[in-house]
């Protein structure tokens, strides 16, 4: 890991963003699950595909990613990736299982 990302700095603001869009996710799936606790999962399924996608989800994440990664330093290393690429490399992204 280079020096300059042993430690990054973010705005108050961008921050306070990001907080505040976990917070809505985090909050909403917990509140989603609490409700059809003693309901069917299927319900429970439909509710949080709904959710996911009415309130867009995957944008607000990358929102969240954008805001964190940009105060990263993404030279490049000898293996052709930054530090974000090298941590992440190793990811096990779901898949189908068929």
């Amino acid at each position: 890991m280079l020096d300059e990302n042993k430690k990054i700095v973010l705005s108050g603001e961008d921050a306070l963003e990001a907080l505040a869009e976990i917070e809505f996710i985090l909050i909403s799936l917990h509140k989603i699950g609490s409700y059809h606790a003693d309901k069917p999962t299927e319900e429970y399924r439909k509710a949080t595909t709904d959710y996911i996608d009415d309130e867009n989800i995957t944008q607000r994440l990358a929102k969240i990613r954008k805001i964190i990664s940009s105060s990263f330093d993404s030279t490049i290393g000898e293996d052709d990736m930054d530090d974000i690429e090298r941590h992440m490399e190793n990811i096990n992204f779901w898949k189908p299982t068929s």
